[in-house]
């Protein structure tokens, strides 16, 4: 780390946080097992009842950002990830369409929403994810985000290889990963210029790659104990 507060040039701090994409869950043992084709019946329905937890405490970790955050104009930018999760109305969003993933690879929506296959490390996780967003800078909070540069390639690769490989899922099925691949095209920028923009100080955004490391912690320590919960069948 730096010894000055000056702040490094915007492209250098760019390529720090771009730098930590070999940390994304992208490369976790399980996730190369899920585009190979070799996850069991069992396993997928354990990944995606366990991704659930993730996918519908979103929104808090969201609304949590907007709490934080004195600027109205991001607020109401930031409102439409909410919406975005949570839908306009019920049936509608980022939640319905991984219960229908859900779904489509054996589980029932009762199943799913009362949560009973949640691992214990899963909601540790994510629920340290949610308090950082409550407890943190807002500007930090977004950092811890910009995952987001990582996911859309990874998601157009996922969506050719699972209908590759797992026959029994169909298109359709994949909405939530073909719908989010259009929200992500950009890698971020958006919200790469917010964390630029506001990380004035070198102590500042050395918080904020702080921050996305810790995301990339959140989300590999999430698949270790998916990975840990499927061994038990």
């Amino acid at each position: 780390m730096s010894t000055s507060n000056n702040p490094a040039p915007a492209a250098e701090f760019v390529a720090e946080l771009r730098g930590l994409s070999h940390r994304y869950w992208g490369t976790h043992p399980f996730h190369h097992r899920l585009h190979e084709g070799s996850l069991s019946e069992f396993e997928l329905r354990t990944w995606a009842a366990n991704r659930w937890y993730y996918q519908c405490m979103l929104p808090q970790k969201d609304a949590a950002i907007i709490s934080n955050c004195p600027i109205p104009q991001i607020r109401r930018d930031w409102l439409a990830r909410i919406v975005y999760h949570d839908g306009a109305a019920e049936g509608e969003g980022g939640r319905e369409r991984w219960l229908r993933l859900c779904e489509a690879v054996g589980l029932t929506r009762e199943e799913v929403l009362d949560e009973r296959h949640v691992a214990p490390g899963v909601r540790f996780a994510v629920d340290a994810y949610v308090t950082f967003a409550r407890t943190k800078p807002w500007v930090e909070a977004i950092a811890s985000g910009l995952t987001e540069m990582f996911s859309g390639h990874l998601m157009r690769q996922r969506v050719t290889d699972m209908l590759s490989n797992y026959p029994w899922i169909r298109r359709e099925d994949l909405a939530y990963f073909t719908n989010r691949i259009d929200a992500v095209s950009g890698e971020g920028q958006d919200t790469v210029d917010i964390v630029v923009e506001h990380c004035k100080t070198r102590a500042e955004q050395e918080k904020a790659i702080a921050a996305l490391s810790f995301k990339c912690d959140v989300l590999w320590s999430m698949l270790d104990a998916i990975e840990r919960a499927a061994k038990k069948e």
